[in-house]
C-alpha cells in the first residue's frame, strides 16, 4: 500500500483515539479530504521544482507508535543547551515525556497541544487561532488532519517570558521507519516577549520523516525570537512549515541553522497585518555528502511603513544540494515598505549544487525593495594571505567560511545558544575555533 493510501485509511482509526470538540473534528475531516485530493508535492509544482520527496516516501512508515519509548537524560543531554535555564517540552516518538520536560502555567502557558485541543478552558484561543494561518497545501493539510501533539505556548498581554522555551522532538526508531507530525501553536499577546528554540533529533539509523507545522501569532508591539536547530542523521528527513501572522509594531525573527539530514525543507511564511512591523528571516546552511536543504520563504506586506529583512548563507560540499526560493509580495496599499532579501552561497566542490530564486512582486510605487544572490568559491587571494601569515590551509579555509556566516550569528540573542551554534559550525568545518561569539 502506498503511503498516501495508508494515511487516508488510518484517519478514522486516529480520530477514534483522540478526544476533541466538534469544531476540531470538522477541521481535521476537511484537512484529510484536502490531502486526499492534493497528495504529496512533486517536482511538477513550481515551489518544489528542485526538491523531490520520492526517495523518502517509499518507506513503510509506522504512523502510530504502539509503545512508549523511554530515554534517560544522560543519553540525550548533549542535545539540550545544558547551561541555559529554560522551560522544556520534550517528545519521544511523538509522545510527551514528562520526566524530561519542564512546563508551566505560572503567568504563561507552556504545555501540550493535546491538552489545549481537549480542555474547554483553552477553547477560546484554539477556536480563534488554530489552523487559521497555516497553508492549505497537501503536507500541511496532512499534519492538520493528524494534529494532536506538540507545543502549546500562550504569552498573555504585557508579559515577558522569564526563560526561553526549548521544544525538542526525539525519534528512537524503536519500531522501524517512523512518520512524526508535531503541531505547535504559539500565541503572543500585545506588548509581550518570548524566545523559543526548536529541534528535531533522530537517535536511530532507521528512516524518520517529520512533517511539522507551527502557527505563530504576534500581537501588537510584541517580540518573538524563534530559533531552529537542524543537525540530524543522514536517514532523517524534515518538512518544517512555519506560518507567522504579525500585528502592528511587532517584531518577529526566525533563525534557521541547517547542518544535516537527508532532505530538509523549510517553509517559512510571514503575513503582516498592520503598520510598523518588522519581519526578520536569517539562515545558515552547511551541508555535505548527498544532503539536501531547501529554504522556501514568503513575506507578504499588506500595510504601509513595514520592513522585512532576509539573509541566508549557504556552504555546500561534495554532492550536497541547496535550494533557496524566496518571495516578497508588496500590496498596492503597502507604501513606504522597506524589504531586503539576500542569498549568498559558497560551493566547495564541483559536484555541489545551489538553486537560488529570489523573487519580488511589488504593486506599490513608493517602496525600497532589493534582492540579490551570489554563488562562488573561497577567495584564493585571501587564503594565500592567511597561509603567508602562518595559518594552515585547513584552518584558513574554516576561518573564511566562519567569517562568511558570522553576520547571521551576530543577531542571535541567547548567548548560550550562540555558543552552541558556534561549536556546531566549528565541528561542521572540521576545525577548532579558539574564541567565542
Amino acid at each position: 500500500m502506498e503511503l498516501k493510501d495508508k494515511l487516508v485509511s488510518s484517519f478514522i482509526a486516529f480520530e477514534n483515539t483522540v478526544d476533541v470538540d466538534t469544531a476540531i473534528h470538522d477541521i481535521r475531516s476537511e484537512a484529510i479530504k484536502t490531502f486526499e485530493e492534493k497528495g504529496f508535492p512533486s517536482k511538477k509544482e513550481e515551489a518544489w521544482k528542485y526538491t523531490s520527496l520520492k526517495s523518502i516516501l517509499k518507506h513503510d512508515y509506522n504512523v502510530f507508535p504502539r509503545e512508549e519509548s523511554a530515554l534517560e537524560f544522560k543519553d540525550i543531554k548533549r542535545y539540550f543547551i545544558y547551561d541555559l535555564d529554560a522551560y522544556k517540552i520534550v517528545f519521544i516518538d511523538g509522545k510527551y515525556s514528562s520526566h524530561l520536560s519542564e512546563t508551566t502555567h505560572d503567568k504563561i502557558d507552556v504545555c501540550l497541544m493535546s491538552s489545549a485541543l481537549a480542555q474547554p478552558k483553552y477553547s477560546v484561543v484554539i477556536n480563534k487561532y488554530f489552523n487559521t494561518v497555516a497553508k492549505q497545501d497537501g503536507l500541511t493539510s496532512l499534519n492538520t488532519a493528524f494534529s494532536n501533539e506538540g507545543a502549546y505556548i500562550q504569552i498573555p498581554k504585557n508579559t515577558v517570558a522569564e526563560k526561553p522555551i526549548e521544544i525538542i522532538h526525539f525519534s528512537t526508531g524503536a519500531e522501524g521507519a517512523q512518520l512524526l507530525q508535531p503541531r505547535n501553536l504559539v500565541v503572543v499577546g500585545e506588548n509581550s516577549q518570548v524566545q523559543i528554540i526548536e529541534r528535531h533529533q533522530s537517535l536511530t539509523e532507521n528512516p524518520v520523516l517529520t512533517n511539522s507545522v507551527t502557527e505563530i501569532f504576534v500581537d501588537k508591539s510584541a517580540i518573538v525570537d524563534y530559533y531552529k536547530i537542524q543537525n540530524d542523521h543522514e536517514n532523517a528527513s524534515l518538512v518544517d512549515t512555519t506560518c507567522i501572522q504579525q500585528q502592528s509594531r511587532s517584531i518577529a525573527s526566525v533563525h534557521t541553522f541547517a547542518f544535516g539530514g537527508k532532505i530538509t525543507r523549510n517553509n517559512l511564511n510571514f503575513y503582516q497585518q498592520g503598520e510598523g512591523i518588522d519581519s526578520i528571516l536569517n539562515g545558515v546552511t552547511i551541508i555535505e555528502g548527498k544532503q539536501h536543504v531547501d529554504h522556501n520563504t514568503l513575506v507578504h506586506h499588506t500595510e504601509p511603513n513595514c520592513e522585512s529583512h532576509q539573509d541566508y548563507k549557504g556552504i555546500f560540499d561534495e554532492k550536497a544540494i541547496g535550494v533557496f526560493n524566496g518571495k516578497i509580495i508588496v500590496d498596492k496599499k503597502a507604501q513606504k515598505t522597506n524589504a531586503f532579501q539576500s542569498n549568498n552561497n559558497i560551493l566547495l566542490s564541483d559536484s555541489a549544487t545551489i538553486n537560488s530564486k529570489p523573487q519580488l512582486e511589488i504593486f506599490a510605487d513608493d517602496v525600497k525593495c532589493s534582492h540579490g544572490c551570489t554563488i562562488g568559491q573561497l577567495d584564493d587571494n585571501a587564503l594565500f594571505y592567511m597561509r603567508s601569515r602562518g595559518i594552515g590551509e585547513k584552518e584558513g579555509r574554516a576561518l573564511l567560511m566562519y567569517a562568511f556566516a558570522n553576520n547571521v550569528l551576530e543577531s542571535v540573542k541567547i548567548p548560550q545558544l550562540k555558543n552552541r551554534i558556534n561549536k556546531l559550525i566549528a565541528k561542521k568545518l572540521g576545525v577548532a575555533i579558539g574564541f567565542d561569539l
